[in-house]
């Protein structure tokens, strides 16, 4: 303990921050550097410590375990030579003082040159745990199995294109996701997970089923291509751009962030596979490398599995070269070579007399957002098929399409011209168009916030008893005009949806473009207090060099010895001036003095705090005289 205290007070800010970042406790425990050594030798604390090591750490930690004196000193070749009794490969030795620096940046040792120091806590925890949860120390240091040499002889031009099709079908449901999103946004239950009809519909547009829907929902959402706003899902502003990118941006973006959440430790040794580390299977090579394992590691290796199989990273469990690639950085590589098994995208369609757009083949982003705007899709897939309906041609009218604007985009995509029942269809669209008009209400017509209006008293009367509409609580008030209490651009969109040729206008009577596709803005987060910056500077108040902060460390010194029954050597000044050392086991602290039993001389002392100049450990034995 006291080793340790003396090592944190020692240690600049910014490394003692960074060292902390890498252990698990509760800092709003912290009052002063004991505290902080108490903690970091809690039992909860040196388990989660211990269950993050790897393989040659821990082996390294269980020799120094061994061959450590009774107050947790060692010299670093004592650790080296037990590493080699026990069998280690000669790089496993070698690394010893490399692993032990590790080891100390993480706070699980006290490194002192040539010597080092384990706790009592992580001691005790690690010699309980190992033959038991943890292999023993021979198992530690003991080399890897021989990994089989594969002679299967498989193509592996076979897996990359497996590989190449997973991934192709991830981006197009995640753009249909998107695509569903942009037409109407989901809802957010207050208990978590979509609400049932949102996610049915969303399963039912990309053609998963609703099982499937969440992980994929989920791959958006940690993308940042979707995000909530209040208690509905939205497209966001990046998802929106990551829309509009050809196949491969698509897949590259996808591929960053899948790299980017897995925590490091796993990223180094997924990199390093094609080296073979012990078993033939990937997940026993990393529950070999990480024996402490636990939730952290089954949680991240099954998402790190799940997401590079969709990804196209890895077939079976195992990683294929594309994934070794993304985690090598080399995302451009990876791409590439991916990419030679993406199907063609194309830029011309089949538009039919039936009313349907056939595209042989994916269409490229942008012309495949622009058709949507004015048709709907009936099937997905590698050829996708649209269709034109009034309702879908009016949709695009409120949007700020014009029929001259539609028919020229057709005819520059259309291998086959514009047939002319299209044309006849989108002629009459448009001269329906906003027949049926939506404007805010007067203030003198409160509670009602929107009106409809339309020159054909026909229509009113229709959308007045249309069940359809029941929802939005129309009210006839003249034989061209219906009042609602709903907003004007929920009672628009009700009425487009309901197939009525619907026009927003604005309190002068011109129409208002209006498109139902709303982006999220991903909201800056606001800034949260750093947990460990307030340790630190809880840490640095009570140990600001001040007399009576000196004293209150040394009191904190002895207090801990006397907790664990540890042995000190304790400098006390004389009245002439001088210094003398005794060999003491403190008993208590109090009113500012020390009682304790002197080791040599077998009788109890009490020292005025004030005369103690220093306190350090005593010498290996000294606690057996």
């Amino acid at each position: 303990m006291l080793e340790l205290a003396a090592r944190l007070r020692a240690l600049p800010r910014a490394t003692l921050a960074d060292a902390l970042s890498t252990r698990e406790f509760e800092p709003s425990s912290v009052r002063d550097l004991f505290d902080l050594a108490e903690a970091l030798v809690a039992h909860d604390s040196v388990d989660a410590a211990l269950d993050r090591l790897d393989r040659p750490r821990l082996a390294v930690l269980a020799a120094l375990v061994a061959v450590a004196d009774d107050a947790g000193w060692s010299p670093v070749a004592g650790v080296r030579a037990e590493l080699v009794r026990l069998g280690a490969a000669s790089d496993l030795s070698e690394a010893t003082p490399a692993l032990l620096e590790r080891l100390d940046r993480s706070l699980l040792v006290v490194l002192d040159g040539e010597r080092v120091h384990v706790p009592g806590g992580v001691r005790a925890r690690l010699v309980a745990r190992l033959g038991t949860d943890l292999p023993d120390a021979a198992e530690l240091a003991a080399p890897a199995p021989p990994v089989p040499v594969g002679s299967d002889g498989a193509d592996r031009s076979l897996l990359e294109r497996h590989a190449a099709e997973t991934a192709y079908a991830t981006i197009a449901a995640t753009a249909e996701v998107l695509a569903g999103l942009a037409a109407q946004p989901a809802r957010e239950l207050a208990k978590g997970g979509l609400a049932l009809p949102d996610a049915k519909r969303l399963a039912e547009a990309v053609g998963m089923p609703l099982e499937a829907l969440p992980r994929l929902f989920q791959r958006a959402v940690e993308a940042g291509l979707v995000v909530r706003d209040g208690s509905v899902w939205l497209e966001s502003e990046g998802g929106a751009a990551w829309a509009l990118l050809d196949t491969v941006g698509r897949w590259r973006r996808l591929a960053e962030c899948w790299r980017d959440r897995i925590p490091a430790a796993l990223r180094e040794l997924v990199g390093r596979r094609s080296d073979g580390l012990s078993a033939s299977s990937f997940r026993d090579d990393v529950t070999w490398y990480y024996p402490g394992g636990g939730r952290w590691l089954e949680e991240g290796l099954e998402r790190l599995i799940d997401d590079a199989e969709a990804l196209g990273l890895a077939v079976a469990g195992e990683p294929v070269e594309t994934g070794r690639l993304v985690l090598a950085g080399d995302d451009a590589g990876a791409a590439t070579r991916l990419a030679q098994y993406f199907p063609h995208q194309v830029d011309r369609v089949y538009v039919q007399h039936d009313l349907s757009i056939v595209s042989p083949g994916p269409l490229e982003p942008g012309l495949d957002s622009r058709l949507r705007g004015f048709a709907e899709v009936e099937a997905r897939d590698l050829a996708s098929s649209y269709r034109v309906t009034a309702a879908s041609v009016n949709r695009a009218l409120a949007a700020g399409e014009t029929a001259e604007s539609i028919r020229a985009f057709l005819t520059e995509v259309s291998l086959t011209g514009i047939p002319q029942p299209l044309d006849y269809l989108i002629g009459e669209a448009s001269s329906r168009f906003g027949s049926v008009r939506v404007a805010a209400a007067d203030a003198g017509e409160a509670p009602a916030r929107a009106v409809v209006r339309s020159d054909d008293a026909h229509i009113v009367g229709t959308l007045a008893v249309d069940q359809a509409l029941s929802s939005l609580g129309l009210r006839q008030v003249g034989p061209h005009r219906l009042l609602s209490r709903f907003a004007p651009d929920v009672v628009f969109w009700a009425l487009s949806d309901a197939r009525y040729p619907v026009a927003a206008e604005d309190g002068d009577g011109a129409i208002v473009r209006l498109r139902r596709h709303r982006v999220a803005h991903v909201p800056t987060p606001a800034p949260r207090p750093d947990p460990i910056e307030a340790l630190l500077d809880r840490v640095a108040e009570s140990a600001d060099g001040s007399p009576g902060t000196e004293q209150a460390w040394l009191a904190r010194q002895l207090e801990a010895a006397a907790r664990s029954k540890e042995t000190l050597t304790v400098t006390v000044r004389m009245p002439g001036g001088d210094t003398a050392d005794y060999l003491l086991a403190p008993a208590s602290v109090a009113n500012g003095r020390l009682r304790a039993r002197d080791r040599k001389a077998d009788i109890e002392r009490t020292l005025p705090l004030s005369a103690i100049a220093a306190v350090a450990p005593a010498p290996p034995g000294a606690a057996d005289r």
